[in-house]
């Protein structure tokens, strides 16, 4: 995504938690297309690191007119063995963590006529036995961005996209062959689907809000 928003003449700000070599090697990639980026660390469990974030933001760039809440935590936990911890802890990155860094983009937001994106899940819209925390935080950031995008009009669009099974690579293989199965396409996303769908809401037009764009290949329909 920030790549792909580097190449369409945008200066990128994204955050990293615990990559950052990976965030120095993003980077150099977006000098390397003669772009303009910044990476901060930030931690969307914390209110106060949103904070120091948006103002690095603020400070290097001087406004803000896209928001995509790309941070996320994906875990298969047996339903019996779900702690309480791993509950609180997906809300907090998947739900409050958009929540609140969306509220600190506000006021930039506005003055921008800009536009939010909220990454969601095939997930949100099934039910994985597997997946009990997962699933539910996505469902109510799927609502969450119905709310904010009423909210937030008529200055702000939000919207989201909920990827399906996207191969990043290091899957198992035989799950993979398994999900391309089920799925109406007869493959599995790539990261370019998932990029252009987000693409789509950042510059479609603005009268689109409030919109969920499932990315899975008709997965979803089984």
């Amino acid at each position: 995504m920030v790549l792909a928003m580097a190449r369409a003449g945008a200066r990128v700000a994204f955050t990293y938690l615990n990559s950052a070599e990976e965030a120095q090697n993003t980077l150099a990639e977006i000098h390397g297309l003669e772009g303009e980026g910044v990476a901060l660390h930030c931690d969307v469990r914390r209110s106060q690191s949103i904070a120091d974030a948006v103002e690095g933001v603020r400070k290097k760039l001087g406004h803000i007119d896209v928001l995509v809440n790309n941070a996320g935590l994906f875990e298969s936990v047996p339903f019996t063995e779900l702690t309480e911890q791993q509950w609180d802890n997906a809300f907090a990155t998947n739900v409050r963590g958009p929540f609140l860094v969306s509220q600190y983009c506000v006021p930039e937001l506005k003055a921008r006529q800009g536009r939010i994106i909220n990454i969601g899940s095939l997930g949100g819209e099934k039910p994985w036995a597997t997946h009990a925390h997962y699933c539910s935080s996505k469902a109510a950031l799927h609502m969450l961005t119905k709310v904010m995008a009423k909210a937030l009009a008529p200055e702000i669009a939000v919207n989201c996209v909920a990827p399906g099974m996207i191969e990043a690579g290091d899957e198992d293989a035989a799950l993979l062959k398994r999900f391309a199965g089920n799925t109406p396409m007869k493959r599995n996303g790539t990261a370019d689907d998932v990029v252009s769908a987000v693409m789509f809401f950042a510059t479609a037009p603005h009268f689109i809000t409030g919109q969920v764009m499932t990315v899975d290949g008709g997965l979803g329909l089984k």
